[in-house]
């Protein structure tokens, strides 16, 4: 055989062992057709803007990713962080310690009124945690029903805590941490995320909803009747009763609707503000490829066989916005450029906006 038919077949071989390997590999997750919404871009309510560009930033030193942040009842800066760490500061962001060390995890926390910070720990479930001290709540709904992705919590004023289950598919612990599982899970469409209640006096746990597409944020109204619940992966709102019970939000059940919708990026954490201000981070833009493949599952598929870095993930941008329990966007603050990372939220206080971030060296703030 001449050495170009050997060169020619070495070549048909390994482009039919790349075609098998897009084509049949195995990957852990099995996606779904849905029908994104057509995308409207940056107009409306959400005109592109400069308003989030050239942030104020407080230096972590080693750590990085405060996806959450709140001030607690004592007047401190929490911030959960990558490596586990819950960083308690000066409500300038100043004088950072660590306040405690999961071993996991924590995408979002808050404070109940004894005063333990109640988190929600990716790896390991619902937490107490009380001044270093940290303590498995509950990591199971039922027999053979595990929580395997907390994501979100809010502790209402009789007690309860109220939390997201982002996907019972995919656990961060099994598949090599937050981002992996949540990939998995966004690009299945599966919809297998759900708000989960949690009675404290009684150890009881019940569903309020599911069927939502990787379940996210989530903050309580004024009144403690309804939640505000963020839907990462069909771009969405909900406001949900918080008397619900084991409701499919995709029933048309009147106990949860739409309330904000066809988002322009992926929304993220929930946190009540002042003067009746609800804000939402949006951590990434919508990519056009992404949604065009809503309704073809098999390459979807393929996508998960690809290196993670030719994901259409969309570029970095950076969007935090606010609106009221009625669904009106109030505020809206953009950075088209993305100088900070993968805004996942905002707190706010008297004086500052502080904002959330996945994988940020630093946390960002501008003032009021």
């Amino acid at each position: 055989m001449s050495i170009k038919r050997k060169v020619a077949w070495s070549i048909g071989i390994i482009i039919l062992a790349v075609l098998g390997y897009l084509c049949f590999w195995p990957v852990p997750a099995d996606p779904r057709a849905w029908a994104a919404p057509l995308a409207q871009g940056y107009v409306g309510v959400y005109a592109q803007n400069t308003r989030l560009a050239n942030l104020h930033t407080v230096d972590l030193s080693e750590e990085y990713g405060p996806e959450h942040l709140a001030i607690g009842p004592d007047g401190k800066l929490y911030a959960a962080m990558t490596s586990g760490n819950i960083l308690r500061m000066d409500p300038d962001a100043s004088h950072a310690k660590v306040f405690a060390n999961t071993g996991g995890r924590v995408l979002g926390f808050d404070f109940d009124a004894g005063g333990n910070m109640i988190a929600a720990d990716a790896m390991r479930g619902l937490l107490s945690i009380d001044e270093g001290r940290v303590r498995v709540l509950m990591d199971q709904v039922g027999p053979n029903d595990p929580i395997r992705y907390a994501n979100s919590v809010v502790v209402a004023a009789d007690g309860i805590i109220y939390f997201t289950d982002a996907s019972t598919r995919f656990s961060p612990a099994d598949w090599g941490g937050t981002y992996e599982a949540s990939l998995y899970d966004i690009l299945e469409q599966a919809a297998s995320g759900r708000v989960l209640a949690y009675d404290p006096k009684t150890g009881f746990t019940h569903v309020v909803v599911h069927g939502l597409s990787f379940a996210n944020g989530i903050a309580l109204a004024a009144d403690g009747r309804s939640l505000f619940v963020s839907e990462t992966g069909r771009y969405r709102v909900w406001k949900i009763d918080a008397s619900a019970r084991d409701t499919d939000v995709s029933s048309g059940s009147p106990s949860a609707r739409v309330l904000l919708d066809n988002l322009p990026g992926y929304p993220d954490n929930l946190m009540r503000g002042r003067d009746g201000r609800i804000w939402l981070g949006l951590f990434r833009p919508r990519n056009p490829a992404a949604d065009e493949l809503s309704d073809k599952p098999f390459l979807r598929k393929v996508l998960l066989r690809l290196p993670r870095a030719l994901l259409p993930v969309g570029n970095p941008y950076g969007h935090v916005f606010a609106f009221n329990e009625d669904g009106h966007v109030v505020e809206d603050l953009q950075d088209p450029l993305g100088a900070y990372p993968e805004t996942t939220g905002a707190t706010e206080t008297i004086d500052r906006l502080y904002i959330h971030s996945l994988h940020a060296a630093s946390i960002g703030w501008r003032q009021r």
